[in-house]
């Protein structure tokens, strides 16, 4: 076995025939001794006019060779005793799911309470979403089994690598059926059409270990004794007793409505609102890999990160979907969302990311710890109004005219399904977040030649992009401050911020719960 690192061509890099040639010209070897190629790294490197490609491989000569089997962790669930102490985990997003098979993992039977549907009989519901306009608040692409992250590019990238193994999180969704490339890659992503099978699969081993799955079971109470949480009371009435585990998600308002009716403490928190920018994936291709051929034969569809500050404020590109979809994404009647996501091919003509301004509690008058909340509210319910037909048409200008703050006489084609309508989107959003994003898209522009371009749509609005609350806990304990037998987890209660850091925190609350009820366990 050699290990190597590489630095390729993307016709070499991404043709198997062609990296065995390379290799075997670099070791001086005969390439029919080579018996296996392992990429177990890659990253490309668009900095420079010419792009390459870096790879880390472990080649087999002469040996049986490796499979990419070995870059996943073994993973070993068995069943949980008859008699387990149980844990009510609420919300089956990342962070609820990865809770419950840590959980399960020590013995614990996890029930799992989701609002909303299994991932399959959300499509119906998202699609009537499209196709009427119609939102059912608890499924939608916010709400039901996979919570948000179920129906979107399916990003792994993650810097909370301190906070725990985002190399067992990528096994886990490897081993429940994601392609072994979010192993190897150095920003992983899914994709929407895979992720549904893989969540399936999740929630199998979660019943066939004996915890339980939930769908149209949303929590709309707190079983309390005194100041300790002991379970919950479900829409239907029914109880289900055991420490709670609070992973709702960030557009779970209601939850943050009831935390906040029993007098238990959240705090406003820092957010970012803006708009979704839709442009063109060749020309997105063309800027980034500096060719005006584009990404040619081998390479992935471009993304692109940018980040400056503009009146005190950072300005920055969210959730860059690259071959994707923009979607409506509200979860509640009467307001209107943006969102974006991506096949996992990522093979849809265009590329959209979210364009946002960060706003910070200090911004927003007052002291009420649902302030940023409402700030968001107030921008959704304003954005619906102002469609002609109070549908989910989302108004939309061409980023030149937005920047030049101006009504646009026509619009590009979009991959929004419900529909564009030309609006002044700079005058219906707050004007601290217009005129920042106004600047701070001339100066993206500046410094990345065609960015700006009457072809780039600019679709309202964004605001979810992260809770607008979050709940304190206590770090050593990861129970709620001031109430015991609560466990808050993930983006919902503001310690998460996409997919892996949800299932970290899911995973990290569900180890303090188990040190609460065996204190003497070990291997956590």
């Amino acid at each position: 076995m050699k290990q190597l690192q590489l630095r390729l061509s993307p016709e070499v890099a991404y043709n198997d025939m062609r990296l065995r040639a390379s290799i075997s010209g670099l070791l001086d070897i005969d390439i029919n001794k080579i018996t296996g190629v392992l990429i177990t790294r890659r990253s490309i490197d668009a900095r420079q006019r010419r792009v390459m490609v870096n790879l880390s491989v472990t080649v087999s000569i002469d040996e049986p060779p490796l499979q990419s089997e070995t870059l996943a962790l073994p993973l070993k669930y068995s069943r949980v005793p008859a008699n387990a102490p149980q844990v009510v985990v609420v919300g089956a997003g990342p962070a609820g799911l990865f809770a419950a098979l840590r959980l399960i993992e020590s013995g614990i039977r996890p029930i799992v309470l989701e609002r909303g549907k299994d991932v399959d009989s959300r499509r119906s519901d998202m699609a009537r979403i499209s196709r009427e306009g119609v939102v059912d608040p608890d499924s939608n692409y916010c709400f039901g089994e996979g919570g948000a992250g179920a129906f979107s590019d399916g990003k792994l990238y993650t810097r909370s690598k301190k906070r725990g193994s985002v190399e067992k999180i990528l096994s886990v969704f490897y081993r429940h059926g994601a392609s072994s490339d979010i192993l190897i890659d150095a920003h992983p992503h899914i994709g929407t059409d895979r992720l549904p099978g893989v969540i399936k699969a999740i929630r199998t081993t979660i019943i066939d270990c004996g915890g339980e799955v939930r769908f149209n079971s949303r929590v709309t109470d707190l079983i309390m004794t005194q100041r300790t949480v002991t379970g919950v009371t479900l829409a239907d009435g029914s109880a289900v007793i055991g420490p709670v585990i609070l992973a709702t998600g960030h557009s779970a308002r209601d939850i943050y409505y009831l935390l906040q009716r029993h007098d238990i403490a959240i705090e406003a928190k820092g957010i970012a609102v803006g708009v979704r920018l839709e442009h063109p994936q060749a020309l997105i291709d063309q800027i980034q890999y500096h060719s005006p051929e584009g990404r040619g034969k081998y390479l992935p569809a471009a993304e692109y990160s940018v980040l400056t500050r503009v009146d005190g404020r950072a300005v920055y590109s969210f959730c860059m979907c690259p071959g994707g979809f923009v979607i409506p994404a509200s979860s509640e009647p009467g307001q209107l969302v943006v969102n974006g996501m991506s096949p996992s091919n990522r093979g849809t003509r265009w590329a959209n990311s979210g364009m946002v301004v960060e706003i910070l509690p200090e911004d927003i008058e007052g002291d009420d710890p649902l302030k940023m909340m409402r700030f968001q509210i107030g921008i959704e319910q304003r954005f619906f109004a102002a469609s002609p037909d109070r549908s989910q048409k989302a108004p939309a200008q061409r980023l030149t005219d937005f920047i030049a703050g101006k009504q646009s006489s026509s619009l590009a084609d979009s991959s929004y399904a419900p529909g564009l309508y030309p609006a002044r989107v700079d005058k219906l959003l707050p004007e601290s977040v217009a005129s920042r994003l106004q600047k701070g898209f001339a100066e993206f522009g500046r410094k990345q030649r065609g960015f700006v371009t009457e072809l780039a749509t600019v679709i309202g609005n964004e605001t979810r992009t992260s809770s607008p609350v979050r709940v304190p806990r206590i770090p050593d304990t990861m129970c709620h401050s001031g109430v015991a037998g609560l466990f808050p987890a993930g983006e919902g209660a503001g310690y998460a911020g996409g997919i892996v850091s949800a299932a970290i925190d899911g995973e990290r609350v569900a180890e303090a719960v188990i040190r609460q009820i065996r204190p003497t366990a070990s291997g956590i």
